[in-house]
This record gives C-alpha cells, structure tokens and sequence, in this order.
C-alpha cells in the first residue's frame, strides 16, 4: 500500500485520502497509480475522496516531478495507459466504476484536482475550497474529466470561460453555478460527505449502481476516445515553449512569458 494515499472502510463507505499535504495534496506517479488501484479493487458500496491537511484537496500534477520533466514516467505508467487506451489511468477507473463517488472539497481543486472533483458523482465543499481548471495557464489541455463533465455541470458558456482564462473560483461561486452541491463549514465537509455516503450505502447497492450505470449511458461520452485525444494534445503542448515557460515560471514564482511557440 501507498504512503501516498490513506484509506480506511467503514460501514460499507471508503475513503481515500490523498496524503501529500506538505506538496498540496500534488499528484506524482506513486499517487496516481495508488488511486487508480484503490478504485479498482474497492468493494464499498460509496467512495468519499479528499485531501490531507487544511490546505488543499489536490493542486493538479506536481510541477517538479511530471510537468518540468523533473523524473521520468515509470514504465508501469505507460502500461497502464495502454490499457485504456490513452485515458490516464486513474480517470479511467474513477469514469467507469459503478461506486457512487463523493468528493469532499476539503481546500484547493486545480488542475487534475479539479479534474478528480468533477469525476465524482457529488462534490461537499469546505467555505475554504477553491476550484479551477487552471491547465490554459501551464500552457496546457484540461484532461478529459474537464471536457466531458465541467459543460455539463456549469453550461458551455461558464465552463469555457473557466476552461479559456483558468479563473479560479470560490466555493461560494461553485455553488451558485452548480459546481457543487452544498457548502459546509470546514470542520464539517468529511461529516457531510460521510453522512451522504451512509444515506447511499444504506441502498440495495445493485440498484444504486444501475442507476450510476444509466447516468454514465445516457450523459457520458466516449471517455477512452475524448481521453486518448486530450493525452495527446496535452504531449504536444508539454513539448512547446510555452509549456516549459510555464512550469518554469511556476517555479521561480514570477509572471510568465508566453511567446506562442
């Protein structure tokens, strides 16, 4: 089991707990392929994802280890992929399990960690979450999460909007928009999302994934197509100048360059 991802089982509710506070709760290999296993081979009958500490619920890829090519992709990660056709992984497991998932915004959701919130079937926000799909400022593509699902949630106008200038949104905001389905104070978003997860849980558990099941039939796309072409926008677009201006803006904490090259 991964140091990086704590889960624990109750009452027929798991959660998974991102546990890289001191980096924001940041995605590297080891996180990624944890929660990909974890979905997998979970046997709840609801799954609660949030982030350790008070600070953020997922900040996206670690900058230094993925998006600055600071270590290179295990070959497990390339496997893996290729098994979904190109979806990353862990997105494929979350898109097509029947497990009703809840995400409990506990802080930040950027990047890939606005892309796990939206995978969830039902977001509990903390007052202290903030959300946005901030890959349009690395210089990026959002993965297919923010393709397929932010539309669907917010319209096409405010979802391009987010999508076009990465604008990050409070949790107040989320709300109003239909981003999230409450907001709680923050000693309450895990009791909330638990409380949630037990309602479920308490239902035949066949129904309640049949029912997931026709939501993901009749609203979903293709989401190993839509996945295979957002990986593959996002290789090309890490390859150009921008891209590593970005990361390396990112991590000298100045204002970037964009040259469109």
């Amino acid at each position: 089991m991964s140091e990086t991802l704590q889960i624990e089982t109750q009452e027929h509710v798991s959660v998974l707990r991102l546990n890289r506070p001191e980096a924001m709760n940041a995605l590297n290999y080891e996180l990624y392929m944890a929660l990909e296993d974890a979905v997998r081979a979970s046997q709840a009958r609801c799954i609660i994802i949030t982030g350790a500490g008070e600070r953020a619920f997922c900040t996206g890829d670690d900058v230094k280890e993925i998006l600055s090519r600071g270590a290179p992709s295990p070959p497990q990660m390339a496997e893996r992929a290729k098994a979904t056709g190109g979806l990353t992984p862990a997105a494929d497991a979350l898109l097509h399990t029947d497990i009703p998932v809840i995400a409990a915004v506990n802080g930040y959701a950027l990047g890939w960690g606005m892309e796990l919130a939206l995978m969830a079937d039902i977001r509990v926000a903390s007052h202290n979450a903030r959300f946005g799909e901030i890959f349009v400022t690395r210089g990026l593509c959002c993965d297919a999460p923010g393709l397929g699902r932010l539309a669907q949630l917010v319209g096409r106008e405010k979802a391009s909007e987010m999508l076009f200038t990465g604008e990050i949104l409070s949790a107040e905001a989320a709300f109003e928009i239909g981003l999230v389905s409450r907001v709680v104070a923050p000693d309450d978003v895990l009791p909330a999302a638990m409380e949630l997860a037990a309602r479920i849980a308490a239902n035949p558990p066949g129904a309640v994934q049949a029912l997931k099941a026709g939501l993901r039939r009749t609203l979903d796309p293709d989401w190993r197509s839509t996945g295979a072409w957002a990986i593959g926008e996002i290789r090309r677009l890490m390859a150009t100048e921008d891209a590593r201006e970005a990361a390396a803006a990112f991590l000298e904490k100045r204002e970037p360059a964009f040259t469109g090259r």
